[in-house]
């Protein structure tokens, strides 16, 4: 018996949708070492993981815990409860006391083992080269309400009106064109 073009159609679609289903399983499978979860030392003393469960700790650095050697030790906070980590290999410069810290790995008998410490920082971090080329062309300097925009600082004093706002000075130095004009 011959399939009509409807059943060989509904066919197709399930094998389809087996297959995806199938490969959707085994994505998951590959992936779940690779899934980290961020938890805060106050949360994992609530409820801690269980031992073969990876996870990153987030938080600050205890003031007096950082032992730098062969094995790195030192305390992270969020200012609620302490948790030690314990780390074999070269830790990251911005690791001090007081600063972010972020570590991956587990936690084994109330001691969080990483696998790799990362330093966290504010948006503001620049490196020291950036730094030293900032402060080289510091000779002309917007108004705080521009932004960093040269020309539209020099513009604003020029028309020595300190009352308009970035953008209205922005459309002035593009010749009246706005960015929402399709300009």
């Amino acid at each position: 018996m011959a399939m009509t073009r409807k059943k060989r159609r509904m066919t197709l679609i399930g094998v389809g949708a087996v297959l995806i289903a199938g490969a959707a399983v085994l994505v998951s499978f590959a992936f779940q070492d690779a899934i980290a979860f961020f938890k805060t030392p106050t949360e994992i003393a609530a409820d801690p993981p269980p031992a073969e469960q990876r996870l990153r700790v987030v938080g600050m650095v205890v003031e007096g815990s950082l032992q730098k050697g062969a094995m790195n030790l030192f305390r992270v906070t969020d200012f609620e409860s302490e948790l030690e980590i314990r780390f074999e290999g070269v830790l990251p410069d911005l690791i001090k006391e007081g600063q972010g810290a972020v570590a991956d790995g587990r936690l084994i008998n109330g001691v969080f083992v990483a696998e790799e410490v990362l330093a966290k920082h504010d948006e503001k971090y620049m490196p020291a080269e950036l730094r030293r080329g900032k402060r080289q062309r510091t000779a002309i300097r917007a108004q705080p309400d521009i932004g960093q925009n040269r020309n539209a600082g020099l513009l604003h004093r020029s028309l020595g009106d300190k009352r308009k706002s970035g953008a209205k000075l922005a459309r002035i130095c593009f010749k009246g064109r706005s960015f929402s004009d399709g300009a």
